[in-house]
């Protein structure tokens, strides 16, 4: 590892953390991924020998803590891991207010997908199985339908048809579902004006929001 030479505890910090995608593997194991092919979904362009090496690197500085059990390899926050908590929240809400802008390369139906996934608040949705069919219109259509399906114990999403019977399908460019799951746009606006289209019943139209909500970047204030 390389040094900057400092006592600084700034400095002596970020000899551990300022490594490409250091932070946002943390970020992953905060939000509760444990295993390699979940962190992996967290992070989807970051290939799988770099994140060894960071896991590797994290665990030689006593941040995460590498388990293996029944042939499964797990990892979690240590203490001074888990303290990180702070830190990341800070970051994030510093991007939501001055780093604005988003570009093309910013936006991933993958991660976005993944996001909404581990945060849907379940007690919102119906009882059974409710499928959402998703249509990016400006995403290669190899990556532009996803399937969300939601029971009363957990979320799949994935790229391939399940089989399922759709509830409903939500078309929508993902710039526009990125922007409204950051709180840069409502769901209300964006229904209202047609940048989210809903093909299904009534009841799905009026309780997509409550059912998907927005992630925690929403509750940030803006300048």
């Amino acid at each position: 590892m390389s040094t900057y030479g400092q006592f600084c505890p700034v400095a002596k910090a970020m000899e551990v953390l300022d490594e490409r995608w250091t932070l946002l593997v943390v970020r992953e194991l905060l939000y509760g991924s444990t295993r390699f092919n979940e962190l992996r979904r967290g992070v989807p362009r970051m290939s799988p020998a770099l994140l060894s090496k960071r896991l590797r690197s994290l665990e030689r500085a006593g941040v995460v803590e590498r388990r293996e059990a029944g042939g499964r390899t797990s990892y979690t926050l240590t203490e001074s891991g888990r303290e990180l908590s702070g830190v990341v929240e800070a970051l994030g809400s510093w991007g939501v207010r001055w780093i604005g802008t988003l570009g093309r390369a910013d936006l991933d139906p993958h991660l976005l997908m993944w996001d909404i996934r581990r945060k849907i608040p379940l007690a919102a949705w119906p009882r059974g199985r409710t499928v959402l069919a998703f249509c990016f219109p400006d995403v290669e259509p190899r990556q532009g339908r996803w399937w969300m399906c939601v029971t009363g114990t957990g979320v799949d999403v994935c790229d391939d048809d399940p089989g399922f019977e759709v509830t409903a399908t939500v078309r929508a460019d993902l710039r526009v579902l990125t922007e409204i799951w950051r709180g840069d746009l409502s769901w209300e606006r964006a229904l209202a004006t047609g940048l989210v289209r809903v093909d299904g019943p009534t009841e799905v139209r009026r309780g997509l929001p409550r059912w998907l909500g927005q992630s925690e970047a929403a509750l940030v204030p803006r300048p």
